[in-house]
């Protein structure tokens, strides 16, 4: 009895010192995986610091990188474009400065023919009483200096009736391509010698010689002196000669500027009309003194004082004309060579 309550409390002892473990259940194992795997807090924003610093340090690494590249081309690419740029650069300057040299030259030449001419003109106007003018006062030169160039002019005119009208028609369209540039809108220093050497050997050559010899064969044509007489003048001066002149006039300036026949065709058909009519617009008022008031011989002078506007009229007609085909020809030949390298390509 004794022994069995001695193992009984044995038993009871060893029980209560070792106790049995139990199985856990699933819900607190899961409950623990969930709270070992989600971080608290501050582990999670010591992982996205981390994360940031990580980030930062590689932009930075990558920033860096593209900086080096972009010096290493800069000192490779880089001076070998600024080379060129710079040469460029310098290469504008130069031609700029060329150009600049080239218009100053230009210039000084036009000043130099300008200032020769004027200079001339000049002192034959004021030295034709040279031989007896000494003692004059000045009243007397202003007074005499003007008659006496007139008749030293009449004197040319029945000494050499031709070629003193040459020389007035000479110099008026010089000086009418002259107004002509000007009215373009060039500088007065800037004009084209050679347009403007063109149109005067034009009215030295043809327009003074062909004028006289046409003033005869009209007084010749209508000898009468009735009323009708100054319109019909008029009349066949504004259909046949100025058809026949302006023709003459657009051809020779052609053919000085070395165009095709074709060319030349093509530009008469085009200004042939427009010419024609805008000379009904200035000529027949000034034809009625021409026709009416101012005798055989003097006659071509006064035309000649009208041509300086009619010239310029002319002359700008005959030139925008020539420069508009240029112009067509140089964009056509600029959109062919355009169409040809895309064909190229």
């Amino acid at each position: 009895m004794a022994t069995l309550n001695i193992n009984a409390a044995h038993k009871l002892t060893t029980s209560s010192l070792n106790p049995q473990p139990h199985k856990p259940s699933s819900l607190p194992f899961f409950l623990c995986a969930q709270n070992f795997s989600r971080p608290g807090p501050s582990k999670k924003w010591v992982i996205s610091a981390r994360k940031k610093r990580s980030f930062t340090v590689g932009s930075v690494t990558e920033d860096r990188e593209v900086a080096a590249d972009q010096e290493s081309r800069l000192l490779v690419d880089g001076s070998e474009e600024f080379v060129g740029l710079q040469s460029e650069s310098s290469g504008s300057g130069g031609n700029g400065d060329g150009e600049d040299l080239d218009k100053l030259t230009s210039r000084a030449v036009n000043a130099l023919i300008v200032l020769g001419f004027g200079t001339f003109a000049v002192s034959k106007l004021l030295t034709i009483d040279h031989d007896y003018w000494h003692g004059w006062t000045l009243y007397e030169i202003v007074k005499y200096v003007p008659e006496h160039n007139w008749i030293a002019y009449e004197q040319a005119l029945q000494a050499n009736p031709v070629l003193a009208k040459m020389v007035i028609s000479g110099v008026v369209y010089t000086l009418g391509d002259w107004i002509a540039q000007c009215y373009e809108g060039k500088p007065l220093l800037e004009f084209d010698r050679t347009r403007m050497f063109r149109s005067g050997l034009v009215g030295f050559s043809l327009h003074g010689s062909l004028s006289h010899y046409y003033y005869q064969f009209c007084e010749a044509l209508f000898p009468l002196e009735d009323w009708w007489v100054v319109p019909a003048k008029i009349a066949f001066d504004q259909t046949v000669w100025a058809a026949i002149w302006n023709s003459i006039y657009f051809v020779a300036l052609g053919v000085l500027r070395f165009e095709s026949p074709t060319k030349i065709f093509d530009e008469l058909k085009a200004t042939f009309l427009p010419m024609l009519t805008a000379g009904w617009k200035l000529w027949p008022f000034a034809h009625l003194v021409t026709y009416g008031l101012i005798p055989l011989e003097q006659r071509l002078l006064w035309v000649d004082c009208v041509e300086l506007i009619w010239v310029t009229i002319l002359s700008t007609y005959s030139n925008e004309k020539s420069e508009s085909t240029i112009l067509e020809v140089s964009s056509g030949a600029d959109s062919t060579s355009s169409s040809s390298s895309s064909r190229k390509d």
